[in-house]
């Protein structure tokens, strides 16, 4: 897809007792959570491919929506979109430089339907507005609670050549499948251009030629086929299990024959390389010991690689082709951060920028190639600008195997004058733990982080193993060790923080969303005495009930959490998951415990949250659940994100002992419901009377 979609997370009836500091030390004022938590202001800056528009996503009435205005003047910019609900967190041009395309689904469901959009008229047009999947009998399939299953229509290509049309896949013919058909922007027609039955995914060129399909192996590899002229298909390459999630192919130079890959087989770390389509010959463009490569700046029209990156500790930008270097070495000098070149004109004369840092909103810029100027535009938060935020220190800890585990330390900046990373005296620590677990933590301006360091706590997040962009080592150093070794790596490094001095033996937290939640459920019952408190969201309690019931489309890559996770259709992989669930386990919790969970979650079902919260109130174990009716795997909608911040800070505080802000309107708005547990934290039940 041309554009990057650009992809969140999280009352106190009086103020707790506050971090005591060394004399002289002065506590930085609270910072509000909705400076952090609440709508950017500006996000996802985008260029019309003609450049005479600029585009991003502001709220109107607190829900995101699309603005345009013109280049020149952002600051007439109007919104295009009319969303009253959850907000527009994906979008891009089309190649008309006429209509804005985003996708949307229903209250957290993740089954996204596209959506067009004139800028000029502002009429929106629902181009998948399918709501039904037959089944073999003909009638509407339907989900456990009895509603019909909703097809999920994505977007698969779009190309400059052919302005008015995009291609998308839709299962509304076979839930675990998309099909492929071209769409016409102007008509809403969908021509089906590739049946399927057995593919997970589709690479496709500018022409709009079906060029490869993958498929799944039964080890948890994936084979490439390309067509064979008739209809059918020919085996083009194997990747083997271990390289899987390091290799793919990417995308076609303009020619059409030249194949650009990330690709891991014969080393460790991914690298760029190309394969000639005609005579198999394979060539090394760039790689990096240290780490995969993570992004590559392609020329919108040649399609000639002019720079890749790849992220250790920080991302950093290598130049291969002589026509970008002035400007990236230009672009060096104009601002502090990691850079990233947002969007780009189809001509490429002119171009978005991102500068990104640690303890300050994201600086945009409008770039003039050809003069070698660069406009800034605006922050993605302007209320942030001037706040006094804290550094993120990247740190590697080695795990009791010898890994290295990159990972950001966060502290509160009255506790590290000198910003050497070591505070005046050990804090109370929130082990805070990425979702995926195939994702990682990086540098940069980090909401969560700033909330809790501002509250009087370090805050620490690790790659552990499984973490990707560090090599297929790394991640393949995971496989069948949920709560085993990556829960490992977690404790060694809350060890490391207390040996360093960093975090209270006494006063650590572990919190997360996604395996984030799942990890901190193992931490209550894996290593119930090393954790004060934990704060799960949307984490999986059951490795069985999470993987059994997945939603059809991720059925094609079934084998990849077979091979990864433990397989439940085996007895030894039953036995496997069950023994890595945090739910065999409850009676081991003896500390508090909250949960946050959206009824809609298509990935850690709602059954995830009850069936531990459950099991706890049978063995009469306190636990505070949190529930939203209108979020799906995580909570999108600010109102919601900004009370549950506001029921974990009161949380925190009062197991670890930091400061908190009062809810005053955090609960405006929201949909939060408190089914269990509200006399757990002083206030919450008082705050949600008023609500």
């Amino acid at each position: 897809m041309r554009k990057s979609l650009v992809l969140v997370l999280i009352f106190l009836f009086m103020t707790m007792a506050v971090v005591s500091c060394k004399p002289g030390a002065k506590e930085t004022p609270l910072i509000p959570r909705d400076l952090l938590f609440g709508n950017p202001d500006k996000a996802s800056v985008q260029l019309s491919p003609d450049g005479k528009y600029l585009s991003f996503l502001a709220p109107v009435n607190n829900v995101l929506n699309v603005w345009v205005g013109p280049v020149e003047d952002p600051d007439k910019a109007e919104p295009v979109t009319k969303d009253t609900n959850r907000g527009i967190r994906s979008y891009f041009w089309a190649y008309t430089n006429k209509h804005i395309i985003y996708i949307q689904d229903l209250a957290g469901d993740e089954n996204w339907q596209v959506h067009v959009v004139d800028i000029t008229t502002k009429e929106d047009r629902n181009l998948t507005p399918f709501e039904k999947i037959p089944g073999p009998d003909g009638k509407p399939i339907t989900l456990p609670n009895g509603k019909p299953l909703r097809p999920r229509a994505q977007v698969e290509a779009v190309s400059y050549k052919f302005p008015t049309e995009i291609l998308v896949g839709l299962n509304t013919r076979n839930p675990q499948f998309h099909d492929i058909y071209r769409l016409n922007l102007a008509t809403g027609n969908l021509k089906l251009i590739q049946k399927n039955d057995s593919f997970m995914g589709f690479q496709i060129d500018d022409d709009y030629n079906i060029r490869f399909a993958a498929q799944m192996t039964p080890d948890g590899g994936m084979a490439l086929y390309k067509p064979d002229g008739k209809g059918g298909w020919l085996p083009f390459e194997t990747i083997p299990m271990e390289d899987m999630m390091t290799t793919s192919p990417v995308t076609f130079d303009k020619s059409g024959q030249v194949l650009y890959m990330i690709d891991s087989r014969g080393r460790n770390t991914a690298a760029l390389v190309s394969v000639d389509l005609n005579t198999g010959e394979k060539k090394l463009i760039f790689e990096d010991p240290r780490a995969d490569v993570s992004a590559i700046m392609m020329h919108p029209v040649a399609k000639k690689v002019e720079a890749v990156a790849v992220e250790y500790l920080r991302v950093e930008w290598t130049v291969l082709d002589e026509a970008v270097k002035g400007d990236l070495e230009y672009l060096k000098t104009v601002c502090d951060g990691d850079l990233r070149v947002s969007d780009r004109t189809l001509d490429d004369k002119y171009w978005t920028v991102a500068y990104v840092v640690d303890d300050g909103p994201v600086r945009y810029y409008f770039y003039d190639r050809e003069n070698k100027q660069a406009r800034f535009l605006f922050t993605n938060r302007k209320d942030l600008e001037g706040v006094e935020l804290s550094k993120m220190h990247p740190v590697v800890i080695k795990s009791r195997d010898g890994l290295n585990l990159v990972s950001y330390l966060t502290l509160p900046s009255w506790m590290d004058r000198d910003n050497d990373g070591r505070p005046d005296k050990p804090l109370p620590m929130v082990l805070y733990v990425h979702g995926g677990p195939w994702g990682r933590d990086s540098w940069g301006l980090n909401p969560t982080h700033q909330w809790l360091v501002n509250r009087g706590y370090a805050v620490l997040s690790v790659n552990f193993r499984g973490s990707t962009g560090l090599g297929k080592d790394f991640i393949n150093a995971a496989n069948l060790e949920w709560a085993g070794k990556m829960h490992d790596d977690l404790i060694d490094a809350v060890n490391w923080a207390i040996e360093n001095k960093i975090a209270d033996k006494n006063k650590v937290a572990i919190m997360g969303g996604s395996y984030g939640g799942y990890a901190t459920l193992v931490g209550m019952t894996f290593t119930p005495d090393v954790f004060a408190c934990g704060v799960d969201i949307v984490g999986p309690s059951n490795l069985r009930t999470l993987l059994e019931p997945i939603p059809p489309y991720w059925k094609p890559q079934f084998e990849m959490f077979a091979s990864r996770v433990g397989d439940p259709r085996t007895e030894e992989g039953r036995k496997l998951l069950e023994e890595r669930s945090p739910l065999t386990y409850v009676d081991r919790i003896k500390k508090p415990l909250l949960i946050g969970q959206g009824a809609n979650d298509p990935r850690v079902k709602q059954t995830e949250s009850d069936q531990i919260v459950k099991a706890m109130q049978e063995k009469n174990i306190p636990v505070t659940y949190v529930l939203y009716s209108d979020e799906g795997h995580g909570f999108a909608r600010p109102e919601n994100r900004l009370s549950f911040y506001a029921v974990s800070e009161l949380f925190l505080a009062r197991h670890l002992g930091g400061r908190a802000e009062e809810i005053g309107d955090d609960f405006k708005g929201s949909t939060i419901q408190v089914p269990q547990g509200a006399e757990q934290i002083p206030g919450l039940k008082e705050a949600l009377a008023q609500k």
